[in-house]
Parts: C-alpha cells; structure tokens; sequence
C-alpha cells in the first residue's frame, strides 16, 4: 500500500482522538520537539501520544513514523485554519520572519505560523514553501540558472 495513504489515515486517526481527548495542543508541541530534535531523548511522552505509538508498533508501521507525524502536524495546523510555511535562510532572520508573517497573513487572510530553518548551502538569500508553493529566492538558485543557460549556449557554439 501507499506510505502516503498510510501516513494520511494514521494521522487523521491520531487528529481525532486528540481532538477527543482536548490534548492536541500539547500533542502538537511534543510531535514538533520530536522531529526536530529526534537525536534528543524525548522524555514522557503525552499519553495519547504514548498509545498511538503503542498502536504503530503493534501494527508493524512504526518506520513510517516521521512521515505520520509529518502528515499529522499538518492536518492539526489545518483544522485550526494556520498556515505553516517553510522558511530556508544562510542565517537566522526575525525581521525577514516578521515581514513575511505579515504578508502571507495578508495574503491568505489566516494565521501563519512559519517554520524557520538555516542552510549555509544557499550562499544568499532565502527559501520559502507554502503548501504546494515555493518561492526560491536564493543565490544558489540563480547561479544554477546561469550556469545552465553557459551551458545551452556552449553546446549551440559546438
């Protein structure tokens, strides 16, 4: 079967029963921790959390776990009516943050929580997905693109 059906109807499960239990909030929070930091021992788990995990291991899915709790975060953010968007910077950059909070809430008339991280390998620049959407607005897109249109040309020339 599909990982991305799987992963799906594993996360709508794990979305209802914390929206039965009234812990997603705090679910939300320790999913978060967990893949980011998952070289970090996580503690206590949140109880519902704890018997989703149970469940994925007596199911045998518990390799699908990052892609789960991916898919969860977003249909979680979803039912709130937030936006997450994905920002890929060469340095860390509150004021670009702000600025680009400020805008997609204008744009998209919801709240939007972005979700920040550092890559040097951008050389300038930066990143940023929004569900399907990616604007890449970095330095090491635009040498690739020059580097390809060198090399289209050299080849007309030969």
């Amino acid at each position: 079967m599909n990982t991305g059906i799987i992963s799906s109807r594993y996360a709508t499960a794990l979305l209802r029963y914390v929206q039965e239990t009234g812990g997603g909030e705090r679910v939300c929070a320790q999913v978060r921790r967990l893949l980011d930091h998952p070289e970090q021992d996580p503690g206590k788990l949140e109880p519902e959390l704890e018997r989703f995990i149970r469940l994925l291991v007596k199911n045998g899915r518990l390799e699908d776990v990052r892609i789960i709790f991916r898919s969860f975060l977003t249909q979680y953010y979803r039912s709130l009516g937030v936006l997450v968007a994905r920002l890929t910077t060469v340095v860390a950059s509150e004021a670009l943050e702000q600025k680009l909070q400020a805008m997609l809430s204008k744009q998209f008339g919801s709240e939007v929580l972005i979700e920040s991280r550092v890559d040097p390998a951008l050389i300038g620049g930066f990143t940023l997905e929004v569900g399907d959407y990616l604007l890449d607005a970095s330095v090491r897109r635009q040498i690739e693109t020059i580097r390809r249109q060198f090399v289209i040309k050299n080849n007309r020339i030969v």
